[in-house]
């Protein structure tokens, strides 16, 4: 048993110096190797298994790598169904106003070209209708009325016809007298009527002409012939005043210049003789008789 023992601690010495021979100047070429065989194995070994722990570093670095660029990109990148990055909602909400203001003004675009086509349309129209205008105004466009003539010694003005008598009546033989002709006792709504019998009145000491007002059913309410109530008027002043039963109208004319057109009437008795202006509204079958 101690020789075994022996044998086998001197192996591992010798062992031990062969591995660190090249460590050890003090070992010299002469000793004796222990084993030929074991020195070979000993010093031929580590080769393939130095490459072999190389390539696994190699592999281990690159799988190293791999998952740390496969774990960046999945960190940048939103898991779906989470809430996406500002950056993100602010380039989809730059997409969508850009996508709306695309289609605004394709809108206003076509906005424009019907509008062209309406203008284009209207203006044909409009040439359309201008071409047949002369025939639709020949053809609907009545023939301008007649001129009025008043008959002889009947003065127009506007569109009735004034006569201013030569004779003298009282005032209801004057208003039949009127009638008989077609017409009635003038009734005088206007200054510019008032002025235009004015001028026909001659000046005289004392020139009356009937016309066609009364308040011969009611005192102080003057009424025309026609029954419709005096508006205003063109009174002296002082008149009416009912002197002596002075229920009919007249213009009177003197020599006085002072005398004017719009003061120029005044009321006196309905029987009294006067002179008289008959009124002839002019129409289809007005009388054409000359009065005398």
């Amino acid at each position: 048993m101690s020789t075994t023992g022996n044998s086998v601690a001197c192996e591992g010495m010798y062992s031990q110096l062969i591995d660190d021979e090249g460590h050890r100047p003090d070992v010299g070429h002469g000793a004796r190797p222990v084993s030929g065989v074991r020195l070979i194995s000993r010093v031929s070994s580590p080769g393939p298994y130095r490459l072999a722990t190389m390539c696994l570093a190699t592999l281990c670095a690159v799988l190293l790598i791999s998952i740390i660029a496969v774990t960046a990109h999945y960190k940048n990148k939103p898991q779906g169904g989470g809430e996406a990055t500002p950056e993100l909602q602010k380039q989809t909400q730059d997409v969508e106003v850009t996508a709306l203001l695309a289609n605004i003004s394709k809108l206003q675009q076509e906005k424009t070209q019907l509008q062209k086509e309406k203008d284009e349309l209207q203006t044909k129209l409009d040439a359309r209708a201008a071409t047949k205008a002369p025939e639709v105004i020949q053809s609907t466009t009545a023939k301008p009325p007649p001129p009025i003539v008043c008959p002889a010694d009947w003065h127009l003005f506007n569109n009735s016809c004034y006569f201013i008598s030569r004779n003298t009546r009282d005032w209801p033989e004057s208003q039949s007298y009127c009638q008989s002709q077609g017409g009635y006792l003038a009734m005088i709504h206007t200054a510019e009527e008032q002025t235009f019998l004015w001028n026909l009145l001659p000046r005289g000491h004392w020139n009356a002409f009937w016309f066609g007002i009364t308040d011969e059913q009611t005192e102080d309410k003057w009424v025309w012939v026609d029954k419709t109530p005096l508006v205003g008027g063109f009174w002296e002043v002082g008149e009416p005043n009912n002197h002596i039963n002075e229920d009919c109208g007249y213009i009177v004319k003197t020599r006085v210049l002072e005398r004017v057109a719009i003061r120029s009437w005044y009321d006196a008795p309905c029987t009294m003789y006067c002179r008289f202006i008959c009124e002839k509204e002019m129409g289809p079958g007005a009388s054409t008789a000359i009065p005398h």
